[in-house]
């Protein structure tokens, strides 16, 4: 019966998370995806100890590090000259103090842990060419919308149907993404092209005026994963359109060229002008809510967007879980726990690339003298916030 259901609209990272925090807290959820299949576009992401608290919750913690690289070090160096400003050991330590690891995967190896774990459960019903294109509700049934002109109902819409979410279109009106001015160029290297003196067993982080790139290992070691990025003031929303070496070579002629020859090592170049929004406080409408980016859409810089989706999801379906005759006083709780974190992460990552990774002159000199000067222990201290928090075990009942 559609009183007995949750709908979830979107099948990426975020709303399978959620439908599947849902079945374990005995909810039945039914997934609309707007594709023709069940997939996930784009290559690796890079997972911080929160990711796999996250996963641990979900029951996919075994697949999930199957599937994942554990890179040694988070490296940082300077984009001009070439020369490491520090490092960060993901050793033991790290792992003790934050309860997990730290490691990259491909997405789509990823969402298909979790695919596989909603298929397997009862209670998650996948459909596909199922867009949801709007919602009605009257305080106790919401329906959703799709352009099939199909509807679908249930006691609660989670709209994770991304940036460019239909959910959030009705439920916050915003209108378009901001565009950020910067231009990210995709590739992967096959880990036999990387050079040797590149080929570490690091997540990366070149930093450079106005640029940065990042590369590490994906795949079982099979390829790195190459991601530059350059604030190149682009306002045309473009995403995955082919690019030649020549097109990206003009936006890195001015680093040193160690860094810049990885450019060459690909032949295969795309290139997204990333996205995000401002944050909002709310991402409720009667029995309508938000999650993932469409929520709180991010830039890439804390690595974060897959994570909060999931530590989303964790929270949602606790909650509701554990409130079935109390879902908006569930989903008002919900909103509490999750809007000024993430919000943290989306005005936090604006300024890391405009006010640290992007920087010249003193300012890149004051920047690499400060990194360069801390200790492991103060870039665990600084990440604490982040790595260290366990959605599973911060969620209260109401």
């Amino acid at each position: 019966m559609p009183e007995d259901r949750i709908v979830v609209a979107g099948g990426g990272l975020g709303g399978l998370g959620v439908a599947l925090g849902l079945a374990q807290n005995g909810k039945r959820a039914v997934v609309l995806e707007k594709a023709p299949e069940l997939g996930e576009i784009g290559a690796g992401i890079q997972l911080g100890p929160n990711a796999f608290h996250a996963f641990d919750y979900l029951g996919v913690g075994k697949g999930a590090r199957e599937q994942a690289v554990y890179v040694e070090q988070l490296r940082f160096m300077d984009a001009m000259t070439s020369e490491e400003i520090n490092h960060i050991p993901l050793d033991e330590a790290f792992r003790e103090r934050f309860g997990n690891p730290y490691a990259v995967v491909h997405r789509a190896d990823l969402h298909k842990e979790l695919v596989k774990a909603c298929e397997e459960h009862d209670l998650v019903e996948l459909r596909v060419n199922s867009e949801v294109t709007g919602y009605d509700q009257d305080g106790v049934t919401i329906t959703a919308h799709l352009s099939n002109g199909e509807d679908v109902s249930g006691t609660l819409l989670v709209g994770a149907d991304g940036l460019h979410s239909a959910v959030r279109a009705k439920l916050v009106g915003d209108g378009a993404p901001r565009t950020s001015g910067h231009s990210t160029y995709r590739a992967v290297i096959p880990v036999e092209s990387m050079p040797d003196d590149l080929r570490w067993n690091a997540a990366t982080l070149w930093m450079g005026p106005k640029c940065h790139l990042v590369h590490y290992p994906l795949s079982g070691w099979k390829v790195f994963n190459l991601v530059v990025t350059k604030d190149n003031g682009a306002q045309e929303v473009v995403a995955g359109k082919p690019m030649t070496k020549d097109d990206v070579h003009e936006n890195f002629n001015h680093i040193h060229e160690t860094p810049r020859r990885l450019i060459d090592l690909s032949q295969d170049w795309r290139v997204w002008v990333l996205c995000d929004r401002d944050p909002v406080e709310n991402w409720i409408d009667g029995r309508a809510v938000l999650l993932g980016d469409a929520a709180h859409p991010t830039l890439q810089y804390y690595a974060q967007g897959a994570c909060m989706a999931l530590e989303d999801g964790i929270c949602l379906s606790q909650l509701v879980g554990a409130n079935p005759d109390n879902l908006d006083s569930a989903l008002i709780r919900y909103q509490e726990r999750r809007v000024v974190r993430t919000a943290r992460i989306q005005l936090g990552s604006r300024q890391l690339s405009d006010n640290w990774f992007h920087v010249d002159g003193v300012h890149r000199r004051l920047r690499n003298e400060i990194m360069g000067g801390m200790t492991a222990e103060d870039y665990y201290d600084n990440l604490d916030w982040l790595y260290g928090h366990n959605e599973a075990k911060a969620v209260d009942t109401l």
